[in-house]
């Protein structure tokens, strides 16, 4: 292809919108190599998801590494081979977070709306719900769409638009859930959201007590990765109602999870909660592969394990790193500095990007072991894994969803009983 007709089609290849949140000297060092090697579409936004995540590792870029390179690639398949490799040779490494700065992202701008739309389902089942791993049949309400927390990695960004979306008819969809008085259930209402961060907004935490109140026989979680338990507290909250704290090391906290309460903030109040009489879980979601993590994990399980009785824990849930396509797209487009896409990228069953196996049986198995105390009294589960890993972890696995789903709700309720009946 002769110049002016690879510049007509370069002129197409620009419009990529990611190329355009290159820095100038990027993309002009980037369209240098598309003319020079004739990069096809694919090879050029290649390059540039290249260079992308380089940036936002903050990490040497393409042209740094073109300018060490002694002999130039030949062809535009070797110059693409030397990208792969230079990245794999960057992911092969645990992300170093010591000299790495994220820059704290503007809060999110979003428009707070109450919709009055009758027929918006608001349950439903857990979105990793599968067949090819092992799941506890999870269900959830959606009592508020999008979350203001701004974890880099989280897929929430993804499903929804840029507003925030409040139920105004609450209290009259949990009426209509269909629950059975002859089994057990476990609703959460932090697939959505964040379950405490919006207080008892439009009277949410009421009505979800009132739910939990009328349905002795469901467990109703509030996921949270705040300190906002204060609303919570003051209100008459059944015992069938569990509080839980997604955890992370201070590393991740502060460069990853944006908007959140630091791992001590909620670690206080989980201690709030427990000594109020509730019942109070922990999810280790998702445990980050990264420089120290060994060390830094046990710590925060350490000051978890001495802190919070265990009798007053009805779980413990473990889950790594698992990426959806979109949420990555997403994670491009804002360019915010994080290392989350800096590992050896694998795939789970559904095609997610995740860690290899070797790696989350290493992650797995070290959380595992720190809670070596809580073993005899706390429920301990994986998170959207196969059954190889769950054995290797945890020595046992479930033939079928519902047979975990029926041995994970039957402990929690006998604990119920035994622990929290009034």
């Amino acid at each position: 292809m002769n110049v002016p007709d690879y510049q007509s089609k370069f002129s197409e290849m620009k419009r990529y919108s990611l190329y355009q949140t290159l820095p100038e000297g990027s993309r002009e060092f980037i369209r240098g190599l598309a003319f020079q090697y004739n990069l096809t579409v694919q090879q050029f936004y290649e390059l540039v998801k290249a260079e992308r995540d380089l940036h936002m590792w903050k990490e040497p870029g393409l042209e740094q590494w073109w300018d060490h390179l002694e002999t130039k690639p030949s062809g535009r398949n070797q110059l693409l081979s030397g990208v792969r490799e230079q990245l794999e040779g960057i992911c092969s490494e645990a992300p170093d977070y010591s000299t790495f700065v994220a820059d704290t992202p503007a809060r999110p701008k979003a428009k707070s709306v109450d919709t009055r739309t009758t027929d918006r389902k608001i349950h439903g089942y857990c979105p990793a719900l599968s067949e090819e791993t092992v799941c506890c049949n999870l269900r959830t309400i959606d009592v508020v769409e999008n979350c203001p927390l701004g974890c880099s990695y989280c897929s929430i960004q993804t499903f929804y638009t840029d507003r925030f979306v409040f139920e105004e008819h609450l209290g009259e969809k949990l009426s209509r859930i269909p629950v059975s008085p002859d089994r057990y259930y476990h609703y959460c209402t932090g697939q959505s959201s964040d379950s405490l961060v919006w207080g008892n907004r439009n009277g949410n935490l009421e009505k979800l007590a009132a739910f939990a109140r009328a349905h002795p026989n469901v467990l109703l979680e509030l996921k949270t990765k705040t300190n906002n338990v204060d609303e919570l507290l003051s209100l008459d909250i059944p015992p069938n109602v569990v509080v839980s704290w997604t955890l992370n090391t201070s590393t991740i906290t502060a460069q990853e999870e944006h908007f959140t309460a630091t791992p001590q903030d909620r670690l206080n109040a989980a201690e709030k909660v427990a000594a109020a009489g509730l019942p109070v879980a922990f999810h280790f979601h998702p445990i980050i592969y990264y420089r120290n993590w060994q060390e830094e994990y046990r710590e925060l399980i350490d000051q978890l394990t001495h802190r919070i009785d265990p009798r007053q824990v009805l779980f413990v849930s473990m889950g790594a790193l698992t990426l959806i396509k979109p949420a990555i797209n997403r994670m491009r487009q804002l360019g915010i500095p994080t290392k989350i896409l800096q590992f050896p990228h694998d795939r789970d069953p559904h095609g997610k990007i995740t860690y290899p196996k070797e790696i989350k049986q290493v992650l797995f198995s070290t959380i595992y072991q720190a809670f070596h105390t809580w073993h005899e009294r706390v429920f301990f589960y994986l998170c959207m894994e196969t059954d190889d890993i769950w054995h290797k972890v945890l020595g046992r696995s479930y033939d079928t969803n519902e047979k975990f789903e029926a041995d994970f709700l039957n402990h929690l309720f006998a604990r119920l009983s035994e622990d929290y009946s009034h």
